[in-house]
């Protein structure tokens, strides 16, 4: 499987665009969330803004096994180390200053500690001092476990598994953790329910990394898909209906469901209008663009929503009443998406052509980019 002579596989325009589509997402569940908690338009947000971690966790599965013709286990976690996790730690250092200079202000339950063990727990939960990387020891488990998941895709057992993992996904709720409630227990506690997070992430994203992996290894299951869309695009409907009536009724939201069949039914369409895609010079450019910065984005947009927020005193959902607010509050929450994203790219931007005057050439091992 490190045959230096197998051809190299090229980038597939549609997964690009997808990785695009996947990053704007998840910039847009931190940022066009509105309603108090409990209003019907929190929920209705939530199911249409959130869940984009499970685009994103999917085509990790889906570059992997893409990717695995040239897979070297101890070479393939070298490359994580290297683009994927020493990034992570840079860009985490204006989150772990914050978190010791500022505590209170970003919420820092861990406030009080040793500060080398509070950097300790900031890095393996991710969530503490960048909100949205607690996906990076979660994506870690993944690496791990990478050539545990060739192996039982070789011996045709990986893929009999997705039945009994999309249940899990289903049944198993990926949960949640606030600064609030965990400030009831002790530091080790609060530690304990953050790596609980982690791996409660783990196991309710599964199925999303297999099933990316699955499309890739049978890409001719897309156009089959793509015949099924409109049945596809109903139940898309109806689960996220169903969501936001228990989210209502029972105070209990899925949000991966709905998110995995728009998965499906996005990557249908993409596969199916390539070619148009492609023909559309500007969007197709822009899109290519922000696939690239995908990770950098990932890794420095939070902050940005923290100062948007902090500046403008609005909460992270904002509360809607009435009509006419609803609207003020939706050009708000807009305004913060695009706010949000343009200075999460130029920092990166500005950061990377800094880096290459300096003469780096792997300017993803600073930034992810």
């Amino acid at each position: 499987m490190n045959d230096t002579n197998i051809k190299k596989k090229p980038m597939l325009n549609y997964i690009n665009v997808f990785r695009g589509i996947a990053i704007i997402l998840i910039l847009m569940a931190h940022t066009m969330q509105f309603g108090e908690a409990g209003s019907i338009e929190k929920y209705i947000s939530f199911e249409i803004f959130a869940g984009g971690t499970a685009l994103f966790v999917f085509i990790a599965g889906y570059l992997f096994q893409y990717l695995s013709y040239k897979f070297e286990y101890k070479n393939y976690l070298k490359k994580k180390w290297q683009n994927v996790i020493i990034p992570y730690f840079i860009t985490s250092i204006p989150g772990i200053i914050a978190c010791l200079t500022i505590p209170n202000i970003y919420k820092n339950p861990f406030d009080g500690m040793n500060i080398f063990a509070q950097i300790g727990i900031f890095i393996t939960t991710g969530r503490v001092h960048n909100v949205p990387t607690w996906f990076m020891p979660m994506i870690t488990i993944f690496f791990i476990l990478s050539a545990l998941l060739l192996y039982l895709e070789r011996k045709n057992i990986l893929y009999k598994l997705l039945p009994l993992l999309l249940l899990v996904t289903i049944f198993v709720p990926r949960g949640d953790i606030e600064p609030d409630w965990v400030m009831n227990l002790d530091y080790t506690g609060r530690y304990i329910a953050y790596l609980k997070y982690v791996l409660m992430g783990f196991v309710h994203f599964a199925s999303c990394y297999v099933l990316g992996m699955y499309f890739s290894k049978y890409g001719e299951m897309i156009d089959k898909f793509y015949d099924k869309r409109y049945l596809l695009i109903f139940l898309m409907v109806l689960v996220s209906a169903f969501d936001v009536f228990l989210g209502i009724k029972y105070n209990v939201m899925n949000g991966t469901a709905s998110k995995l069949l728009l998965t499906v039914i996005a990557l249908a369409y993409l596969k199916h209008y390539d070619e148009k895609i492609k023909s559309m010079t500007k969007f197709n450019k822009f899109m290519d663009i922000t696939a690239k910065y995908s990770f950098g984005l990932f890794f420095v947009h939070w902050y940005y929503v923290f100062l948007f927020n902090y500046i403008f005193k609005l909460a992270p959902s904002i509360p809607v009443d009435g009509l006419l607010n609803g609207v003020a509050v939706f050009f708000i929450s807009a305004s913060r998406l695009v706010t949000v994203f343009v200075l999460s790219f130029l920092t990166l931007y500005l950061m990377k052509k800094g880096l290459e005057k300096l003469g780096v050439k792997n300017t993803r091992t600073f930034t992810g980019v």
